[in-house]
């Protein structure tokens, strides 16, 4: 830091026959005003200046340790560094794939406790990284500030969620009815609380610092939050909205990992030197022919196809339904070409399965894009791994960089394509209503079916 140093011998503003200041020179005739500007700008310029450091002064973060269990690498201990990683990988991959079916058995509310884990996660490694390079560890108040918004933005999040798919049991817990009615405000109203202690915890020499915190604790809010929230809105379509796109993402992960593993000669893009083109070609035909073949096999079920619903009378999420259109076998007559191959004239398909084909293609082709995103993101912080949660496959966020990519798609392409009137949500809104507005909706809705001619007018006596 500087230190102010009095110049002596130069008077005061009050000592007689001072000499008028020059121009440039503080009135106080010791510059004090002066030296102290001048040491702010010097400050700012130590301590804030980070968004003109080259990528050269950013600090280096320590590997990771290694947590692979001392059993694994006694069994590979004699294989190469190479093959030893592969054996680790596909161990690891076929384990969490298990757990994942685990989870899918146990019900859409474990897949939703799921995502939320997956988010929490995600986020505590990004903002671990923005501690990390930063150097933010003294700042007051900012651990408990990010951790403050992630809770606030969750709340409003998922109780907008509640308040569209869970209206008939909030009908029925009064404090329940007041939060939903005054949701937004109450959420509006945390947010400010949290804006106000950052305004209170600005701390001089690290503002520009603080305020780079600030934005970067707000971008992974919205990377993580705000995708995982679509990704459960889109479980709430029917589960097999939930599964194929995941899994399309999962299946290209792998097959382009061994494509390019035994066939990978030509690299692909330069922030991830181990892709290859074989990979990322032979990845996306696999991937359109395994969406395919899933949204076969899942289409013939309804606990995969029907919408997630909340059962107040049985306090439960249920998937019971008349399956719509999307899956139930259709009649296709076959081009040509195809004709000749496979001689015959039609096929019988579900029709989500030619969506999948649209999921899966954007899974194979646009989906790795997140990936090489997360890579530039890691390469410009000299980091390897986000974390190393997962032995082989680094942190949380190493493994699901695509799916969050992947989420947001899927939720455009059902807004866009897919979704049309929801009677069921309709119904649970209708109901929270007050008895004078639904006798007026009842009249006007029976009013129109008359005129249709759906209804008989009633006769008056």
């Amino acid at each position: 830091m500087l230190e102010l140093r009095h110049r002596g011998g130069c008077p005061g503003p009050g000592a007689a026959g001072a000499p008028p200041p020059r121009e440039g020179e503080a009135a106080g005739g010791d510059h004090e005003t002066e030296s102290t500007s001048d040491k702010e700008t010097d400050i700012d310029d130590r301590y804030g200046d980070l968004d003109s450091r080259p990528d050269s002064d950013i600090p280096e973060i320590p590997p990771s340790s290694d947590r692979t269990p001392e059993i694994l690498k006694k069994a590979l201990s004699g294989l190469s560094s190479r093959w030893k990683n592969w054996w680790i990988r596909g161990i690891l991959t076929l384990t969490m794939i298990s757990l994942f079916f685990l989870i899918i058995y146990m019900g859409s509310f474990m897949l939703m406790l799921l995502v939320l884990g997956i988010q929490v996660k995600c986020f505590h490694e990004i903002i671990t990284i923005g501690y990390r390079v930063y150097r933010s560890y003294d700042l007051p108040w900012f651990r408990t500030l990010s951790w403050y918004f992630l809770l606030c933005v969750n709340y409003f999040f998922y109780g907008e969620t509640v308040a569209d798919y869970f209206a008939t049991f909030v009908q029925r817990e009064e404090q329940l009815q007041f939060l939903i009615r005054y949701h937004r405000f109450i959420s509006f109203a945390l947010y400010l609380a949290g804006f106000c202690m950052f305004v209170l915890s600005l701390v001089k020499k690290h503002y520009r610092l603080q305020f780079y915190m600030f934005a970067w604790t707000h971008v992974t809010l919205l990377i993580t939050v705000t995708q995982s929230h679509l990704v459960i809105q889109n479980l709430f379509e029917g589960m097999i909205w939930f599964l194929v796109p995941i899994s399309s993402v999962i299946c290209n992960d792998i097959t382009a990992y061994l494509f390019g593993f035994f066939f990978g000669r030509t690299p692909l893009i330069k922030l991830s030197p181990k892709k290859t083109w074989e990979g990322f070609i032979g990845g996306f035909f696999s991937t359109v022919v395994f969406g395919f073949v899933a949204a076969y096999m899942l289409s013939k079920y309804q606990y995969f196809v029907c919408p997630v619903e909340y059962r107040s009378d049985v306090n439960s999420f249920v998937t019971e339904c008349e399956p719509s259109e999307l899956f139930q076998l259709q009649s296709y007559s076959l081009p040509p070409f195809l004709k000749a191959v496979l001689r015959r004239e039609t096929v019988s398909l579900y029709p989500f399965q030619i969506h999948s084909i649209a999921l899966s293609t954007f899974a194979s082709l646009i989906g790795p894009f997140g990936g090489f995103f997360a890579s530039g993101f890691k390469r410009a912080f000299k980091i390897k791994d986000f974390a190393n949660t997962i032995p082989g496959h680094g942190g949380i966020m190493d493994r699901f960089d695509c799916q969050y990519l992947m989420a947001t798609f899927v939720h455009v392409y059902i807004t866009s394509f897919i979704r049309g009137p929801n009677p069921s949500k309709v119904l649970q809104q209708l109901l929270v209503l007050q008895p004078e507005q639904q006798l007026n909706i009842y009249k006007t809705l029976k009013t129109h079916l008359i005129e249709k001619g759906i209804l008989q007018p009633t006769l008056k006596v």
